[in-house]
């Protein structure tokens, strides 16, 4: 029995099924390359550079052109852009032929790889680590990767024991691509990629931790914030408070002043009812020709008189107060209203301030619910700006919350020692106009810092004491002179008119 076998297949089986000489070169290889035209490896690798050739050489006119390298780079390798790898194939030959495919392959570094480097190729490149054993048995160096690059089944089956037929083209595939163009930058990639991939955790446990940072800051400073914030409303609920206790004080003070008016009436009505009563007793006593009956008259008139004075005295003593000039009433409410148009505009500028830090505030609350809210809060400015703003109008309501104690205090106070109603009054257009003022000349002040009381308090006192009313003409002391008008308080002035009206009587009742 005659046994034909080719020679290609059987040296790709292996050295040990060599049963028969060595095969005969190809006169072109003797001719391109004489060294080589005896080596088997050689000749099997030409073999294999020539297919690769006539693979490429659509027109099989002997050369290949950029044309042809382009489609072959585009429907071969699935190159999308194969610009880079025109240059590295043809340089600055437009036509390769199997001569320059061979020469380029032999001063490529590929060529001379040992069997370690085929090996590495191999797990780093092509990423089939699983066949690492069989090259390392067959001893495949760089002289055999083109016998990779072409179809040879002997090869990848029986020998590498390739089954998967997917792995077979990629092999094909990164084999071809290392032929051509050269060795792939194995080393120098993933070297690069650890490089990368280790920059990229630094960054990114790096940003972690700025993150960290930040949002614990930011966390921080919104709870400083807050507390600001609740200290602000505090103040203003105060505030609050305190007018409903002013309306209220008002309301009172209002019913107060309808139940002294009453009771000024009614005391009013007994006095005049109690003159009438001495009246009368009078015109009986001087219609009376008997003495004892008109002394009897008398006395009973002077007992009416008494107990009248009495009455006043009450009166006068339950309003603890003298009687200043009408006009010192409606120039106090006159004061009081300014006073109290001052504080609005206070009060006002204080709640706008409220109402900006506020609205600052929410800003913040929603810039936190964003997705980069936290670091664009943290980074910017406008924490601390509204943390000002709140700062600034907490301080602001403090200070219109004292002002309105202390104005409340000290009205009332006024309104005790003079006995006039000034808090509850006509308005600032009727005193401006009862008291001849011009309007343009109330609107035209600017807001003072402090509102207080003049000075000068005691010498309008005794201005309105030398110019007032209330005064004892037929007062005398005890050497028949004048006596001095003491001070002019509410007290001194009853119980001086109350002494001028008993003596009156007393004389007349002496002379009956």
């Amino acid at each position: 029995i005659k046994l034909t076998v080719s020679f290609p297949a059987l040296c790709d089986i292996g050295p040990e099924l060599f049963v028969s000489p060595l095969p005969v070169s190809p006169p072109e290889l003797c001719r391109i390359d004489e060294p080589l035209c005896q080596d088997e490896n050689a000749i099997l690798s030409f073999e294999a550079i020539r297919s690769i050739h006539k693979q490429m050489d659509d027109d099989a006119n002997g050369n290949v052109d950029v044309v042809e390298t382009d489609g072959f780079l585009r429907e071969d390798l699935n190159y999308h852009d194969p610009k880079a790898k025109h240059n590295s194939f043809h340089g600055d030959d437009q036509f390769i032929s199997v001569e320059d495919l061979w020469n380029s392959w032999k001063s490529s570094k590929v060529y001379n790889w040992t069997v370690d480097e085929v090996v590495e190729w191999l797990e780093a490149y092509v990423e089939l680590p699983q066949y690492l054993e069989a090259f390392h048995k067959m001893n495949l160096n760089g002289t055999a990767m083109p016998r990779l690059a072409v179809k040879n089944s002997t090869l990848t089956v029986t020998v590498l024991k390739i089954l998967d037929r997917s792995h077979t083209q990629k092999l094909q595939l990164k084999a071809l691509d290392t032929v051509l163009f050269g060795a792939p930058m194995m080393n120098s990639h993933n070297h690069l990629k650890d490089f990368m991939l280790v920059v990229s955790i630094v960054i990114g446990m790096g940003g972690c931790w700025f993150a960290y940072i930040q949002n614990r800051y930011s966390k921080d400073h919104m709870k400083k914030m807050m507390k600001d914030l609740e200290g602000l409303q505090r103040a203003e609920q105060s505030l609050h408070d305190l007018q409903q206790k002013l309306r209220i004080a008002q309301e009172e003070h209002r019913t107060v002043e309808v139940e002294k008016v009453n009771l000024e009436q009614k005391l009013r009505d007994e006095i005049n009812s109690a003159k009438q009563e001495a009246q009368r007793l009078r015109e009986l006593r001087e219609g009376t020709e008997n003495e004892l009956s008109r002394q009897k008259y008398a006395e009973e008139e002077l007992e009416q008189v008494r107990m009248a004075l009495k009455k006043a005295e009450k009166e006068l003593e339950s309003r603890c107060s003298w009687s200043p000039p009408e006009a010192l009433q409606k120039w106090l409410q006159l004061t009081h209203e300014v006073e109290v148009q001052y504080y609005n505009i206070k009060k006002q500028n204080a709640e706008k301030q409220l109402l900006v830090a506020k609205e600052g505030a929410e800003k913040i609350k929603k810039k936190r619910n964003t997705l980069f809210g936290t670091f664009h809060v943290a980074h910017s400015s406008s924490l601390d700006d509204v943390d000002h703003k709140i700062l600034a109008a907490k301080q602001a309501l403090g200070e219109v919350t004292a002002a309105l104690r202390e104005r409340l205090h000290r009205w009332q106070q006024i309104e005790m020692l003079t006995g006039f109603t000034l808090v509850n009054n006509p308005g600032l257009p009727s005193l401006a106009s009862a008291l001849n003022l011009d309007p343009s000349f109330m609107g035209g002040r600017a807001t003072p810092q402090h509102l207080a009381m003049s000075d000068d308090m005691d010498d309008m006192d005794e201005d309105i004491v030398a110019h007032g009313g209330l005064q004892c003409k037929d007062l005398t002391d005890s050497n028949g002179h004048k006596a001095r008008p003491p001070k002019w308080t509410l007290l001194s002035v009853c119980g001086m008119q109350m002494k001028c009206l008993l003596k009156c009587w007393t004389s007349k009742i002496n002379h009956y």
